[in-house]
């Protein structure tokens, strides 16, 4: 009830200036005034509980700290009543018409010397009340301060130029903002918009929010809570909550830093990669937080590319925001947050590999595509994340792992390379030719099934000072060892490489007797240095330049093998089946390698040589 006058003023002019950039161009989403009018409520509830640790005479002091909305689509309506410090007629004035205590002077001067890094928290301009004037008619602010004896008011105005105040009776401490919304915007007058932004922006505020009487931030802020005090099952429901999920999470860092910026951290990592199963590509899911205010609930430049699979929540006081709080305006202090929060991340799986190895082996048959990724792609965390590559090898059982790191603890003195072999699967692996030589001389190599090891491989190129190097490529010397005795003599050798070469023409650009080979009669290696086997097919699977030009093929043939006396004895006797033969044996090579890209003509051959038989 009014109890006097209403006194009219004008806006100052930089209030009218500061409306117009409000209403018109700072925001770019309307629903942020939704989380601009709750944070100010809980601002003022924080300090109401920090007045009362100091004041002893308080206006309703056994009222709970609490915000209420209330929606009336009827109407259209909105009501935003919080309970906390109040404002008095005077700092009414004060704080919503003039720029004595809004800021709204330096932020304007920030704005006019156009230079954004000279904003920090909007809270500290204090411009947020106006983003209520994108979708209001009319505000009307109900007010009554925590000192006992001073009356209530009520501040009003349509945002056109001036406002009025007058005191009111029967009004409870804190504050209460009734909207009158634009036609236009009465979308905020529904209770389902209301919880949706509510949810979206405001879930973790410290005060009970209730939307129509219903409470509507249930889940705290975990990640702003002791380790020690929280329950698995707290953990679970909250990742749930924040993720979307329907299964328990299958790791969770929860991790707090002080320096060099203040940081509380919970991350999970889902049970499946969506990716491998077939699906969209992931986006980034770890929600940025500002003191419990949602910031961006997928910051695309927080972390790694690589790092899109984890879910949760970053919180840091130290963030430095534009004035609408919507986007980061200092990339540095986002890059130095996302490098701390991947380093302890990489230090956490680390740990995992090395003192629960069984839950690591398990995450990376899941996740180990994005470790491979970063490998290859993030040089700045390029060396703990090879440190987490894991492979099959010739010396480790089927479906058992090794580390680079421990397969160079098996190396010999003389090895100078890490070997690897790309292939569909081990049983592919061990079939071909190309593993003979190194099981010979009891080289371990390393297995790599998935199309993207070749390239990983090839831009990681060495681990503690050994080269990576492809088992199948050209240039692998090996060491000499014993030859078994029943081979073809060298001179019938140097015939025979000579017959097949001018017999396979442009087919192949070198033929010889290969010291790789044990039982194989022959094996076909890729001898162009800027583009393997592997890498061809993927280009030629995305129709890339390049891939028309002859392959670089060299053929290397096992003198032993019962296949190459034959072939030896043919080629004088009958030239034309050996001829023949020749080219079956090189594209028998060409398929062991991977390497055949038209099976057409070998198959007419095939038929050429059943005729004969």
């Amino acid at each position: 009830m009014s109890t006097s006058t209403p006194q009219k003023f004008e806006f100052q002019a930089e209030i009218k200036q500061l409306l117009d950039i409000v209403i018109h161009s700072l925001y770019t989403e309307k629903e942020i005034f939704v989380r601009e009018l709750v944070s100010n409520a809980s601002d003022a509830l924080e300090k109401l509980r920090h007045t009362q640790l100091t004041e002893k005479d308080i206006l309703d002091d056994k009222v709970a700290l609490e915000i209420n909305l209330t929606t009336d689509d009827q109407a259209k309506t909105l009501t935003i009543q919080d309970t906390g410090v109040g404002m008095t007629r005077a700092e009414l004035v004060e704080n919503l018409g003039t720029i004595a205590h809004s800021g709204s002077k330096a932020f304007l001067k920030a704005l006019g010397e156009g230079d954004q890094k000279n904003t920090s928290l909007i809270g500290q301009f204090g411009v947020g009340f106006y983003s209520a004037f994108m979708v209001a008619k009319s505000v009307k602010v109900y007010a009554r301060s925590w000192r006992t004896g001073e009356p209530g008011h009520v501040w009003s105005s349509d945002g056109s130029g001036s406002y009025e105040i007058e005191e009111v009776e029967g009004l409870a401490r804190g504050s209460k903002i009734v909207i009158e919304l634009k036609d236009e915007c009465a979308e905020y007058a529904s209770d389902g918009r209301i919880k949706e932004i509510l949810e979206r922006y405001s879930a973790f505020v410290s005060f009970p929010i209730n939307l129509n009487g219903k409470h509507v931030n249930t889940v705290t802020a975990l990640w702003l809570r002791g380790k020690n005090e929280i329950k698995d099952e707290e953990y679970n429901e909250f990742y749930k909550f924040q993720a979307h999920a329907y299964e328990d999470p299958m790791l969770r860092l929860h991790f707090s830093a002080d320096a060099p910026l203040a940081i509380n951290a919970l991350l999970f990592v889902p049970q499946e990669n969506t990716e491998r199963m077939g699906f969209a590509r992931l986006e980034p899911s770890v929600a940025l937080y500002c003191r419990k205010v949602l910031i961006d609930a997928a910051p695309k430049d927080l972390l790694p590319e690589w790092l899109r699979f984890l879910k949760g929540v970053v919180d840091s006081e130290d963030l430095t925001l534009n004035i609408s709080r919507e986007t980061m305006q200092d990339k540095a202090l986002i890059d130095k947050l996302g490098k701390v929060i991947t380093k302890r991340f990489l230090k956490f799986l680390d740990e995992e590999a090395t003192q629960r190895p069984d839950s690591f082996l398990k995450f990376y048959a899941q996740f180990g595509i994005f470790l491979k990724e970063g490998a290859a792609m993030d040089f700045t965390h390029k060396d703990q994340l090879v440190k987490l590559l894991r492979f099959e090898s010739s010396l480790t059982d089927k479906t058992k792992s090794t580390s680079l790191a421990d397969y160079v603890t098996r190396m010999g003195s003389e090895q100078k390379e890490i070997y690897y072999l790309v292939g569909a699967n081990r049983t592919a692996i061990e079939s071909g030719p190309y593993l003979e030589a190194f099981k010979a001389r009891n080289l371990e190599v390393l297995f790599c099934y998935e199309p993207v090891d070749e390239y990983v491989m090839n831009n990681v190129r060495e681990f503690d000072g050994k080269k990576l190097i492809a088992a199948d490529h050209a240039d692998v010397k090996l060491a000499e060892i014993p030859k078994p005795e029943g081979a073809l003599s060298e001179a019938d050798t140097k015939t025979l490489t000579a017959w097949i070469k001018e017999s396979l023409g442009d087919r192949v650009t070198e033929v010889k007797a290969s010291d790789r080979l044990v039982d194989s009669p022959a094996l076909a290696i890729n001898s162009d240095k800027f583009m393997s086997a592997h890498m061809r097919r993927m280009m030629k699977a995305m129709n890339k330049d390049g891939v028309d030009l002859p392959q670089r093929v060299n053929l290397e043939i096992n003198p032993r093998s019962a296949v190459m006396k034959r072939l030896f004895e043919t080629h004088t006797a009958a030239p034309e089946k050996a001829k023949l033969v020749a080219e079956q044996i090189l594209d028998n090579a060409l398929i062991s390698a991977g390497m055949l890209e038209d099976a057409t003509p070998m198959v007419a051959r095939m038929y050429k040589l059943l005729e004969s038989v």
